[in-house]
């Protein structure tokens, strides 16, 4: 798995709580501590996605557009990660005359595929929102 999710849910995030405000990748990437060419990589798929748009000229930069409450978790991995692979399996199809090679793949999927089955639950259950509110109720403990 990359991190794609962790930084996608950042960069909304912070969009999020400065809400209105044109923000620069720069910015952005200050906040994640990364290269601003990644971000604009991540702002790219959420503006195809209609989550973002971006503002050109003095004082642009990249708006969230979309409700932070709309915006579920799951749907952003889906625009992160469009094959929905948390596992991969062999990259070499396993000996198929030995009974472990010829079983594995098919038993791994099944744990594999109930495993999404419960991340993508807990993901449709969050959104932006909750995780700007808990954010913010982090700051105020």
């Amino acid at each position: 798995m990359s991190s794609k999710l962790s930084v996608g849910i950042h960069i909304l995030t912070v969009l999020a709580l400065k809400r209105g405000e044109a923000l620069t990748s720069e910015y952005i990437a200050g906040s994640v501590n990364t290269n601003p060419v990644v971000i604009r990589r991540l702002l790219g798929l959420f503006r195809a996605a209609g989550f973002v748009e971006s503002k050109t000229g003095v004082g642009g930069g990249w708006l969230l557009v979309a409700d932070p409450s709309a915006i579920n978790l799951l749907e952003v991995l889906r625009v992160l990660e469009p094959q929905h692979q948390m596992f991969a399996l062999h990259h070499s199809e396993p000996n198929q005359e030995c009974f472990v090679g010829c079983n594995i793949q098919k038993v791994l999927m099944e744990i594999y595929d109930e495993a999404w089955e419960g991340m993508a639950k807990r993901l449709e259950r969050s959104t932006i929102a909750s995780v700007t509110a808990t954010l913010l109720e982090r700051l105020q403990a």
